[in-house]
């Protein structure tokens, strides 16, 4: 490990600033211990900062006189941690002719950290133990205890709908005589409590009779406004049941109260829904795979308004996936749940579906969706886009272009300048990601040769514009 010669951070603001959960200093002569609870509270907590080399009350810059005595230090107090910490190799910072060592400690790590057989969190400016019913969430929210695997009290087999079990094992291709007890045992739905198989809060969810008498707020919420916002005035159906059961129900609310508008398809105007009706699908199937079964205050949202469309779920996103990576991250707060709803075809196993989401909007010239997560929920926002491009002017009509000889990939790029205006090299791969560059190329020179399109600028700059 080498020490990293320069940072970003502006340290004099820091300690003007002063500490903080997320800041905290030490003296070079700080103990491993010490070092290594303030580091493992701060990875179970929202990551931060911790600077060697500052006095601890005044605020006086002493330095580090040995660099790399600090830096084994660093090594030691990561080790110390169970499991050991994996932070980035901690930077030496120049600060009034004095060199101090800033150790950083990335929010969003996946594991929960104890020191010494004890689990440290961050209060203000202190390091405390973490309480034991947080320390629970903690464990549950990272992944590292999984709610949906834990046996429900004075739960049984005689708990379970078994034609729902029978149709899960159709669904698999299986024999109708194979023991249903041995395939959920197999799909880790089952578990053995003195002696006998039990079921799990994620059997009772995807098979149970009554699965609202062990969880009640496993629910879904679907909601229809008229207007912009909140009103008196709604369409509201409380959706209940197990999992497969409130999916199917969910789609068919929103075939009965999504809108059908006239939208250009291609080149022409066709009657569809306000949304694409895999996008929103996929939402849901989200929302239900995914969600904190834990947080039992709410329930899942399906808020439908005049111009958006929002999925809103209980628990925050799951272990080390972030805003910043949602779309590639591959990390399931409920494995059990979601291979189940995978194997009934609900979902795809391996990925969130959120990537699919952004595709279809994009396939469809709608404007990305809002992913946000704000007091312990996460929402999903789409728009509709009715009738203006995402700068708000009324959409191109394309339908002078039905007649052309374009192929479906020309269309396409079309339909987003319908909205967008103007398409780069790189739109147009996007919109196509499975084809090569040089037909992408080819079909733009040919929207220019045709006079569609007129090329502006050159090299990484150029874009293309419709020809009016």
């Amino acid at each position: 490990m080498k020490i990293m010669p320069s940072s970003n951070l502006d340290i004099p603001s820091l300690l003007s600033a002063g500490m903080g959960s997320t800041l905290h200093w030490f003296p070079e002569d700080v103990t491993v211990s010490r070092l290594s609870m303030t580091l493992a509270g701060m990875a179970n907590a929202q990551g931060g900062t911790v600077i060697l080399g500052v006095a601890p009350r005044s605020r006086e810059i002493h330095g580090i006189r040995n660099l790399e005595a600090a830096l084994d230090l660093v090594f030691q107090a990561a080790l110390l941690s169970d499991p050991p910490l994996v932070i980035p190799v901690p930077s030496s910072v120049p600060v009034e002719k004095a060199q101090v060592l800033a150790i950083t400690v990335p929010a969003g790590l996946p594991h929960v950290y104890n020191v010494d057989g004890r689990y440290w969190g961050r209060e203000g400016t202190q390091t405390n133990p973490i309480p034991a019913r947080r320390l629970r969430e903690l464990l549950l929210e990272r992944g590292v205890v999984q709610f949906e695997t834990r046996l429900p009290p004075n739960a049984s087999l005689d708990d379970l709908d078994l034609k729902q079990v029978q149709a899960y094992l159709q669904a698999l291709n299986l024999p109708r005589n194979e023991p249903y007890e041995k395939v959920l045992l197999q799909r880790g739905c089952l578990q053995r409590s003195n002696g006998r198989l039990m079921p799990t809060y994620a059997t009772l969810l995807l098979f149970g009779i009554h699965p609202q008498q062990w969880l009640p707020n496993s629910t879904l919420l679907a909601v229809r406004f008229p207007g912009l916002s909140f009103s008196d005035e709604f369409i509201r159906q409380e959706i209940s049941g197990t999992l497969p059961e409130q999916l199917h129900q969910a789609e068919s609310f929103l075939r009965a109260n999504l809108r059908s508008v006239v939208r250009m398809t291609g080149l022409a105007h066709e009657e569809a829904l306000e949304y694409p009706f895999e996008a929103v699908r996929e939402l849901l199937v989200n929302a239900v795979a995914h969600r904190d079964y834990n947080i039992q205050g709410d329930n899942i949202h399906l808020h439908i308004f005049s111009d958006r469309l929002e999925v809103q779920s209980p628990g925050g996103l799951p272990g080390p996936v972030t805003l910043d990576n949602l779309l590639e991250a591959r990390f399931s707060r409920n494995a059990v749940i979601t291979q189940v709803l995978s194997d009934l075809g609900f979902v795809e196993r391996l990925g969130y579906g959120l990537d699919r989401v952004v595709a279809v909007l994009r396939q469809n010239g709608m404007r990305p969706p809002r992913f946000e997560e704000t007091a312990g929920t996460f929402r999903a926002t789409l728009f509709n886009d009715l009738n203006v491009d995402v700068q708000g002017r009324p959409i191109l009509d394309l339908s002078l272009y039905q007649e052309m000889e374009l192929n479906p990939r020309q269309k396409l790029a079309l339909q987003f300048l319908a909205r967008q205006r103007r398409i780069t090299s790189r739109d147009f791969q996007e919109l196509c990601p499975d084809v090569h560059t040089e037909t992408i190329r080819r079909d733009l020179a040919d929207l220019v040769s045709k006079g569609v399109m007129i090329k502006v600028g050159n090299k990484k700059a150029t874009y293309y514009i419709l020809k009016r």
